[in-house]
């Protein structure tokens, strides 16, 4: 049988080697003109391997192909170990899950120990003073979108059902059950009404970026939808959030709505997007500070949880403070189970709807707590009305990784 090889060329260099599997070698050198075409009949069985060497170059246009008994084969087939664009795409799209592990993957950890610390050796957080919230704050947004891309969620927006319905259980069913657990603080157990304040904003804040790590630990395929909902829930906060604390704390406490809009805007809005431009347009940049980001981001968690307890040490541990914390247990318990429920009767013929109730529950259960916190101390005098929101950032992480033991642990008995 005789094989012949057609080889069409853009020369650069005047020298390169073609050399078969049989080991002969034809070499080709020198005053050859730029376009060149070559027929070469080589062995049975043999296939054809090009040697380029770093200072000689074959311009993109390489076309072998293969003829046997007049039937041609398709031109790719020899040339094999070709980058491939559909991984580098896979690639580019688990970025942000990888960066999400790097950066979280010790959270958990973290946030009991700063509640240990703070409960036994206060001082050790006192000195970071509400004042610095908002850009602790700030940064831990400008680090999401510096590890974000618009390519991340083109996936997850092919299911606008699942984003409405997980949007639905952060800004409907979560307040609700907030105004539920705020009344019941006030009007059964006697509570100040600031407190009660404190828990409706926390229910009015957005998603917390904790829910996206939480998901992607139980549901890895998930964590892209989770992203796109946190993220759709923080950048429209910024209406939202206002919206529903002067409709539900309005009558109880003045609400500055006006100002809120413009610390969430200053808070949230603007250091996402500044990260996501800077990503944009200079990744350089990015991928010099990315490094740094995750054990600064795990410092500035750590801070953000033991802070709150620590000040606000006297209100954890006064007569009321278990009342509180049971009732902060049970908004969060509520909020996780609703969300649970709600993805089932909305996607029940989905053959992943397991998956999808598991990261509507981290969705519903989990809220930017240190955002209320943050808004709590600019724009309400009484300083009660941190201590849920306080209270809330420890239990909703301790809940939340419980949940993703427990979840976990099901799947892989299931499996």
């Amino acid at each position: 049988m005789n094989h012949t090889l057609k080889l069409h060329f853009q020369i650069q260099r005047p020298l390169f080697s073609l050399s078969p599997r049989d080991g002969s070698k034809h070499y080709l050198t020198n005053h050859f003109p730029r376009n060149f075409s070559i027929n070469s009949p080589l062995p049975d069985s043999s296939s054809l391997r090009c040697l380029r060497s770093p200072s000689y170059s074959i311009s993109p246009l390489i076309r072998c192909v293969s003829e046997k008994n007049s039937n041609s084969i398709e031109p790719d087939s020899v040339l094999p170990n070709l980058p491939s664009s559909n991984q580098e795409a896979k690639q580019n799209e688990n970025k942000i899950l990888k960066i999400l592990k790097g950066a979280n993957s010790i959270i958990p950890h973290v946030v009991l120990a700063s509640t240990v610390l703070a409960l036994i050796f206060p001082p050790s957080f006192t000195w970071f003073t509400t004042r610095y919230y908002a850009p602790a704050l700030g940064f831990l947004m400008f680090a999401v979108g510096v590890n974000s891309s618009e390519k991340d969620f083109i996936e997850a927006f092919n299911r606008p059902t699942t984003i409405i319905v997980g949007y639905i259980g952060q800004f409907v069913v979560k307040p609700l059950l907030g105004y539920l657990f705020g009344t019941l603080a006030v009007t059964a157990f006697n509570l100040p009404t600031s407190l009660g304040a404190g828990f409706m904003l926390t229910a009015c804040v957005s998603g917390a970026q904790l829910s996206n790590y939480a998901t992607f630990l139980t549901d890895p395929s998930m964590a892209p939808l989770s992203i796109v909902m946190t993220s759709l829930s923080t950048a429209t906060a910024v209406f939202v959030t206002p919206a529903l604390s002067l409709l539900l704390i309005g009558k109880r406490l003045p609400v500055d709505v006006r100002g809120m809009v413009s610390s969430i805007m200053q808070i949230v809005v603007t250091p996402i997007a500044a990260g996501l431009l800077l990503n944009r347009f200079f990744p350089w940049i990015c991928d010099v500070i990315r490094p740094l980001l995750p054990p600064l981001s795990v410092f500035v968690t750590a801070l953000c949880v033991g802070s709150p307890l620590a000040i606000n040490i006297e209100a954890v541990m006064s007569p009321f403070g278990l009342t509180i914390l049971l009732l902060i247990i049970g908004f969060h318990l509520s909020s996780f189970i609703a969300g649970y429920f709600l993805a089932g009767l909305a996607f029940i013929n989905e053959p992943d709807v397991k998956s999808l109730q598991r990261t509507l529950s981290f969705e519903t259960g989990m809220q930017s707590s240190l955002l209320a916190l943050a808004l709590a101390n600019r724009f309400f005098q009484d300083p009660l009305v941190g201590v849920p929101p306080a209270i809330s950032v420890v239990i909703m992480s301790l809940m939340g990784f419980s949940l993703v033991m427990l979840w976990s642990k099901k799947k892989e008995i299931a499996g």
